[in-house]
């Protein structure tokens, strides 16, 4: 589910070769096209193809440098967003974090602390709802926005009808290596909690693929629903 401080992906289009380049460039300092094709040993244009695409990402930005009456050059650094980019992919780190969650002993502070981790996630994908809501928005409206906000943190979901109310599909665990098949089912209730915590209201898992059903599907409360018209 991250660009802004809050995004949690990486941008889509990042390519390696990118990658490579802004991994160079995480030393702070600036640097000139002659200096990057000399670090990563290919050529001046093909340097200044990945800078135009890392610009229009917002990942570095362009200094112009003037020097007495000469053309003036051009050096380059990271940004913020670049720097995050740039660094260590966070999953070993979220893995052994969540592990040291699960082993909590006490059972009262480990569901706070997945609650509150679960709060968070779900104040994420509110922010960008609440963006652009309308005052009278429905309940499909709301849902249909959290499924787009959760495809943009690659969390394939959309909104399908099994009765009266819209529901929510999740047709793959969005963190799989981090799934827990025991009957304490922990990162299930975390995303019940994440989406409350996002729609404004409490949903439940209906169905799930770890009982052998073919997806995920998260329903809203039909007395949640009535309390609020």
């Amino acid at each position: 589910m991250p660009s802004t401080p809050n995004t949690i992906s990486q941008p889509e289009s990042l390519r390696s070769v990118d990658r490579a380049l802004l991994v160079v460039m995480r030393s702070g300092e600036a640097f000139g096209v002659g200096e990057l094709t000399e670090q990563l040993g290919v050529t001046a244009t093909a340097i200044r193809q990945r800078i135009e695409r890392l610009l229009e990402m917002g990942l570095i930005e362009r200094q112009k440098i003037v020097a007495g009456r000469g053309r003036p050059t051009f050096e380059y650094q990271l940004t913020v967003d670049g720097h995050r980019s740039a660094g260590a992919n966070p999953a070993d780190l979220a893995e052994a974090m969540w592990q040291e969650i699960l082993a909590i002993p006490d059972s009262e502070i480990r569901q706070n602390v997945l609650s509150a981790v679960a709060a968070r996630l779900g104040r994420r994908v509110a922010e960008g709802i609440h963006r652009a809501a309308i005052d009278d928005e429905s309940l499909e409206s709301r849902m249909k926005r959290v499924s787009e906000m959760l495809a943009e943190r690659h969390i394939a979901a959309e909104i399908s009808h099994t009765g009266a109310l819209p529901v929510i599909d999740v047709g793959a665990c969005p963190y799989p290596s981090l799934t827990d098949t025991s009957d304490d089912r922990a990162m299930c209730r975390l995303e019940e909690e994440m989406l409350s915590e996002a729609l404004g209201r409490p949903v439940h898992l209906s169905s799930c693929r770890l009982d052998g059903d073919h997806l995920c599907q998260f329903a809203t409360d039909t007395s949640s629903v009535d309390s609020s018209n």
